[in-house]
């Protein structure tokens, strides 16, 4: 079918909001095939099949167009879809075109677009959301209340499910344009900033107040007794808790640590340290 915009015929769109509700139901299973070859490939080109069986109707176009998507793809799962949207877009342009059309330039966008938008995926839902989510969940839990756990939900998931759903529809409709234009604006460069500020703002503060870590360590010198604990807090206030939170951080970030073997030794320590009467 065709409209008339001007003198110029124009093709109607072959992509519905209902294909593009498909893509974005699909793409939470984008992880569900992770491997360390082509990491979320499988799970993208299962989210994106709604669309090209649609388009593509014979089973040299589909094998070509599966064969495009099975290729490495890895980005943040909150704003995958925007990368979905773009390719959708981009497939139904190469299906009108035919063989004129340009098939190698969409791998190109989807690898120019993934590493950006997992640095401002990761910054936003990873180092903002969810550690504010956790702290203000965990508060409430070590108090008792199970509303934390629900909090905690809502406020890490709310903010990833409506990105999730318009981001679909905003790749599909602006397209790779839309991106160059705001990334040329630098206006995510300063979001992604602030927002990563704000979450290590969040961190800190966690570290200071969840984080049980002292020492009842004293001496005398003059027949008066100096406390450790005291003399730390004077120079540095939760000086014992940040340093044990960099230490962990090291440890895990180290090549070839396992969760399990540090988790195992900070509880040894703790009962170790209690014995010995050197942690409070």
């Amino acid at each position: 079918m065709t409209t008339a915009v001007g003198n110029a015929p124009t093709l109607e769109p072959k992509v519905t909001q209902a294909d593009l509700r498909k893509v974005f139901w699909r793409s939470f299973f984008l992880q569900c095939s992770f491997n360390y070859e082509r990491m979320q490939s499988m799970g993208f080109a299962w989210a994106m099949m709604p669309v090209l069986t649609k388009l593509y109707k014979t089973k040299a176009q589909l094998s070509a167009a599966l064969k495009r998507h099975l290729e490495f793809f890895n980005t943040t799962p909150a704003v995958s879809t925007f990368i979905l949207g773009i390719s959708a877009s981009m497939e139904e342009n190469n299906a009108r075109l035919g063989d004129e059309g340009r098939p190698s330039s969409i791998t190109a966008v989807k690898a120019a677009t993934m590493g950006p938008l997992a640095g401002i995926g990761d910054a936003f839902f990873w180092g903002t959301f969810r550690v504010i989510a956790a702290g203000i969940g965990a508060a409430m839990a070590v108090k008792g209340n199970l509303l934390g756990v629900v909090l905690y939900v809502l406020l890490f998931n709310v903010p990833h499910l409506v990105v999730r759903y318009y981001g679909t529809f905003l790749g599909y409709r602006f397209g790779i344009r839309f991106l160059q234009e705001v990334r040329s604006s630098q206006v995510l460069q300063r979001i992604t900033e602030g927002a990563s500020i704000l979450g290590m703002l969040v961190l800190g503060v966690m570290v200071g107040t969840m984080v049980a870590f002292s020492t009842p360590i004293a001496f005398s010198v003059g027949g008066a007794v100096v406390k450790v604990q005291e003399i730390l807090d004077q120079i540095l206030p939760s000086a014992l808790p940040l340093g044990l939170t960099f230490l962990l951080y090291y440890l895990m970030a180290k090549r070839g640590s396992k969760p399990a073997a540090i988790l195992l030794g900070l509880l040894l320590f703790g009962v170790v340290g209690t014995w010995l009467k050197i942690v409070g």
